[in-house]
């Protein structure tokens, strides 16, 4: 909905304004499909992404953290990248690397750089701060 002219503010300020407020309520919207019940969740989140910035989402596994940034990658068309920071993480797994691909006839294979997850638009880092497991002393 436009809000009517102020007096004192640049009409094409205003009717940018307008524009942004349409667009927020159109991805808020679209993520609320697959989203139900966490506005304030995700308009913190869509406020990190507008002003730039990261944000980190915590709670107990099971409350939608990663559906949460999949709907947002979704709505704005964006490719998503998840890297699970486990103990056995390796470079590969957050940078790519390097495989074997076959044509299509099949008769040449070639060296390809297959790109990992921090290619991505919007990467979720998870499990940053789970629990390890360490190996007791007796």
């Amino acid at each position: 909905m436009a809000q009517p002219n102020v007096p004192g503010i640049d009409p094409q300020v205003q009717q940018m304004c307008d524009a942004f407020r349409a667009d927020y309520a159109a991805v808020q919207a679209e993520i609320a499909k697959a989203i139900v019940g966490h506005e304030e969740i995700i308009d913190g989140v869509l406020t990190c992404l507008f002003v730039g910035g990261h944000a980190l989402l915590e709670g107990v596994p099971g409350l939608g953290k990663t559906a949460l940034i999949r709907a947002l990658a979704d709505a704005l068309n964006l490719k998503f990248g998840r890297i699970q920071f486990t103990p056995d993480l390796m470079p590969a797994d957050v940078i790519g690397t390097k495989g074997i691909t076959e044509s299509a006839d099949g008769g040449r294979s070639a060296l390809m750089f297959l790109p990992g997850p921090i290619f991505a638009q919007i990467v979720l880092a998870d499990k940053l701060n789970a629990q390890r497991r360490r190996p007791s002393r007796r």
